[in-house]
C-alpha cells in the first residue's frame, strides 16, 4: 500500500512542477492543476484509494525548512488529507510525516 502512495505522490509532484502539465494523470483519473489566488502556488485536488488528497507546491516566502530548499531552487511540494499535512516530495525524494491517515486506516481495516 505505500509503495502505491508514495509512487502516486511522486508522479503528482513530478507532473505538477517539474513537467508544469496542466492536469495530472493517475490511475483514479486526470486532475487540473491550477493556481492559488494569492500565491500562484500550483496545486491540484485529487483522489488516491477513496481519498481526496492535495498536493500544493511549497511557498518560498514562508519561514520552514522546506521554504528555505524551495527559494533555493528545489522544487518542493506537499500534500495533505483533510487540511493536514501527510508528505513532502523536495525534488523526488519523498518524505512521510509519520503514519499518514491512509495508512492507518488501512491496518485498521485489515486487523478486524
Amino acid at each position: 500500500m505505500a509503495s502505491g502512495l508514495e509512487q502516486t505522490l511522486i508522479s503528482v509532484w513530478r507532473q505538477a512542477l517539474v513537467e508544469e502539465a496542466k492536469s495530472v494523470v493517475i490511475e483514479t483519473g486526470n486532475f487540473a492543476v491550477r493556481r492559488t489566488s494569492r500565491s500562484k502556488l500550483r496545486e491540484v485536488d485529487f483522489q488516491f484509494q477513496g481519498h481526496l488528497l492535495r498536493g500544493l507546491e511549497q511557498n518560498p516566502e514562508t519561514r520552514s525548512r522546506w521554504a528555505r530548499l524551495a527559494q533555493q531552487g528545489k522544487k518542493v511540494m506537499q500534500f495533505l488529507e483533510q487540511r493536514r499535512y501527510i508528505a513532502v516530495v523536495v525534488d523526488g525524494k519523498l518524505h512521510l510525516y509519520g503514519k499518514t491517515p491512509i495508512q492507518a486506516r488501512r491496518r485498521d481495516k485489515a486487523g478486524q
